[in-house]
């Protein structure tokens, strides 16, 4: 695998597996080529394939931090700021192996189009970082598309045990700007609350709770009271406009809907750190923090946020 080390040092190679013995060969390779380069490595990826690569790598387990990314992932927008970049800021100065599996036959419609925008955002994030990131693909079992858009969104493919540069790779901002869909509309019964003033976050928050906590738990009913609170509050600082509440529910969650005339033009925004040194910027990462999942659409018309809570 060392191979996959590129002049501008960020290597995001795609592992195209089929079964478990392909899935182990690749992946494994690559940690114990890190591990041997003496290179910090973290192993994120669901579940079951993550009790298969701890098995094997029982031997170099010490030099390895392994974390479940159906917990830590759950929701795709928390992948690069909470565990990505999280462990390259760990490491200030080292060169960085991490194995990143954000998309299995697990995922929901609901959230690929989250997790392929990830795929897109990270080659702008960690552009010119010292850092490798194996992203592996279930090629039997996910659907041909998924497959056809890890082409687009990783610059390298390894598939049968060859490397080679995707010929279809594309810009990552171009890529992220077509996973920028409208969302399909809410349900004609959902409820739905106007705001537009400091006073009425007061309202926002008793609006969300009333409607959270017939359905969640009380935490639960607090996270996403908090998160919507915070999108809210964005709207009446950075828009001109009124915004507009919806809460609904669909088969095992709830979902609370922020409508405003603002335009999100950073396709980062959420997914990267914002400057310590600057106020603000924290609001999207606090509100992926909290929720199960964040879908959002943004045109020069505005901007449709959607949190989802599973019970």
């Amino acid at each position: 695998m060392n191979g996959l080390r590129s002049d501008s040092g960020f290597d995001h190679p795609a592992l195209l597996y089929r079964g478990d013995d392909e899935y182990l060969t690749g992946t494994t390779a690559f940690v114990r080529s890190a591990v041997a380069e003496h290179n910090p490595v973290l192993v994120a990826v669901p579940g079951t394939n993550l009790g298969l690569l701890r098995n094997a790598l029982t031997d170099v387990a010490d030099r390895v931090v392994f974390a479940d990314m159906a917990v830590a992932g759950r929701n795709p927008g928390r992948i690069l700021p909470r565990v990505l970049t999280k462990f390259a800021a760990d490491h200030p100065g080292r060169r960085v192996a991490m194995v990143g599996e954000p998309i299995w036959p697990g995922r929901t419609e609901l959230e690929y189009p989250a997790c392929a925008m990830h795929e897109a955002v990270i080659n702008a994030v960690f552009a010119g970082r010292d850092a490798a990131i194996l992203c592996p693909y279930d090629a039997e079992r996910l659907d041909d598309s998924v497959i056809e858009d890890a082409w687009l969104t990783h610059p390298m493919m390894i598939e049968f045990g060859d490397i080679r540069v995707s010929d279809r790779y594309a810009d990552p901002l171009e890529t992220a700007h077509a996973f920028n869909q409208p969302l399909p509309p809410p349900p004609a019964d959902a409820e739905t609350l106007s705001y537009g003033e400091h006073s009425s976050l007061a309202a926002v928050r008793c609006f969300v709770r009333r409607h959270a906590s017939a359905f969640l738990s009380p935490d639960s009913t607090e996270e996403l009271v908090l998160a919507a609170n915070e999108l809210a509050a964005n709207t009446i600082e950075h828009t001109p406009g009124h915004g507009r509440m919806t809460v609904w529910t669909e088969p095992g969650m709830l979902v609370c809907q922020v409508e405003d005339t603002g335009h999100l033009t950073d396709p980062l925004a959420g997914r990267r750190m914002p400057d310590r040194e600057r106020p603000g910027g924290f609001g999207l990462i606090l509100t992926h923090d909290l929720c199960d999942l964040v879908r959002v659409h943004s045109c020069p018309a505005g901007t449709t946020i959607r949190l989802h809570k599973h019970r």
